[in-house]
């Protein structure tokens, strides 16, 4: 018989916290997969990214939050294509693969889907599986923030934007000033709902500086 796993203090600690977290209860309340769609809802009402028609892709989907916020806010009307490792549960409104957004196989299903077709918005909440190495979870982290970065600039309109999870530390000032370089606008947010101690911001960039053409997609 396998011996149940001890439980640690910072375990337990974080266990504590999530369950007593007011967000988490009012995710669970009003239906939302993950307390992450109040830092999106809370962007939203600040920055009015959402609108009815707009085409919407979602990086890091799981476990759906983000999707559901854009389809409510949305009213259905528009697309959502939503792309994360993890598996996320069925959502009316959203066009879902669980796959790797560093393999060309996973660019070519958006490629696919989106046909010449540009994106109104692109979210990204992509991060990596942590090693607990710092410096190396963050440049990782960073990747992932650079291939984002670069699929926004292919595929936005010219009045498009980009919200994007960074976390403060080694590399935010050189993606920062990628960003600035994209985009016409670029300001930092900090939603209530993420947590104090979290290093966690998100950057949203707006109006796409340099629009490169967007090439068919391989119809077979």
């Amino acid at each position: 018989m396998a011996q149940k796993p001890k439980r640690t203090k910072s375990g337990s600690a974080w266990m504590h916290e999530h369950v007593t977290d007011a967000y988490v209860k009012k995710a669970q309340q009003e239906g939302f997969r993950s307390r992450a769609a109040y830092k999106l809802l809370e962007i939203d009402k600040r920055d009015h990214l959402l609108h009815p028609g707009m085409t919407v892709v979602d990086l890091g989907a799981a476990p759906g939050s983000w999707c559901q916020v854009a389809v409510q806010k949305m009213k259905r009307q528009g697309r959502v294509l939503a792309i994360d490792l993890l598996p996320v549960a069925p959502l009316p409104g959203a066009e879902v693969l669980q796959g790797d957004f560093t393999e060309p196989e996973t660019l070519a299903w958006l490629e696919k889907n989106l046909q010449t077709a540009r994106v109104d918005l692109v979210l990204s909440d992509m991060a990596p599986n942590m090693s607990g190495v710092v410096l190396r979870d963050q440049a990782r982290h960073y990747e992932l923030c650079g291939l984002a970065l670069d699929f926004a600039v292919d595929w936005l309109k010219p009045d498009g934007a980009l919200l994007v999870k960074v976390f403060q530390g080694t590399g935010f000032d050189d993606f920062r000033n990628a960003m600035r370089r994209a985009f016409a606008q670029v300001v930092i947010r900090k939603p209530e709902a993420s947590r104090d101690r979290s290093s966690e911001v998100y950057l949203l960039g707006r109006r796409p500086v340099k629009l490169e053409p967007v090439a068919c997609a391989d119809a077979s």
